[in-house]
């Protein structure tokens, strides 16, 4: 098993943050007191996508009501909805010019609706503000409530990505509270739409490679159109531990698998997030 103090393959290496494109970035979020999941997921690929001007911000607060064994995302009591948040996102994405911006959100099971009507309002606000900014948005499984899932389908982001984080056999184990077949109907529900529909895996937990190709099987019946495979980190040592660091050539056998199984775009190295490029997936 790994642990975090093992040395890191050299593909897993990446440049420190730097430039003033991240810079600016940083601080007005800081300044506008809003999240990004580059931070809070200690996403190794800041540097890449801050430099670029492309960011993935967080909605509903930095505390989640749920405890994934794998994300260093804060599990607390959250706080009150702030119905303020997404009219400072869309100001700040225009600040920015981000011409594609990814919006995911901690999970709300506290409330009623799980925060889906802040979430329709966030998509509809940063585009009223921001008419040429493509976006996607990376949603919780709102428990597959199909009227939820609706308000933001309503909204009209581009994409609409649901992770399935990992196999159906580590699923238990990886996550908290969520599904596996459940997180299916929620990329069934998104298909329906017409939307987009993307999900994402990560790997190194432990899982068979016939498992995560049961995994793209079960993805393209539910009718997802976009995959990401990236390389499970520990975030810290109260996190699952890595079980593998897996070589980059097996990422390029999976992504050659997922697209010829029917994907249309695949992200599959060892760096990639779900967030990864995310500019490219529109056009799926």
């Amino acid at each position: 098993m790994a642990t975090m103090t093992r040395r890191l393959p050299d593909w897993m290496k990446t440049p420190l943050p730097s430039g003033k494109e991240y810079i600016a970035l940083k601080n007005l979020a800081a300044n506008q007191q809003l999240n990004t999941i580059c931070v809070s997921g200690n996403c190794p690929n800041k540097a890449e996508c801050w430099g670029a001007s492309t960011a993935s911000f967080m909605i509903l607060g930095e505390k989640c009501t749920r405890n994934c064994r794998f994300c260093d995302v804060k599990n607390m009591i959250p706080d009150a909805v702030d119905w303020e948040e997404p009219l400072r996102l869309a100001e700040t994405i225009k600040t920015l010019k981000i011409k594609h911006c990814v919006i995911t959100s901690v999970t709300r099971d506290d409330l009623e609706d799980g925060g889906a009507a802040l979430w329709a309002l966030t998509i509809k606000t940063v585009k009223e503000i921001n008419p040429g900014t493509t976006m996607e948005t990376l949603i919780p499984d709102f428990y597959a409530n199909k009227e939820l899932i609706k308000l933001v389908i309503n909204a009209q982001p581009e994409v609409i990505s649901h992770n399935m984080e990992t196999v159906r056999r580590l699923t238990p184990k990886v996550r908290d509270v969520a599904r596996y077949d459940r997180s299916l109907k929620v990329i069934e529900i998104i298909a329906e739409s017409g939307i987009v529909p993307k999900s994402g895996i990560m790997v190194g937990l432990g899982e068979s490679e016939q498992e995560v190709f049961e995994t793209m099987d079960d993805l393209l019946k539910a009718g997802c159109k976009v995959l990401t495979i990236g390389q499970y980190l520990q975030p810290t040592a109260h996190h699952l531990k890595i079980e593998e660091f897996i070589k980059p050539e097996i990422f390029i056998k999976y992504r050659e698998a997922a697209l010829e199984k029917g994907f249309s775009m695949v992200e599959s190295s060892p760096l990639v997030r779900s967030s990864y490029r995310a500019e490219r997936h529109v056009h799926a």
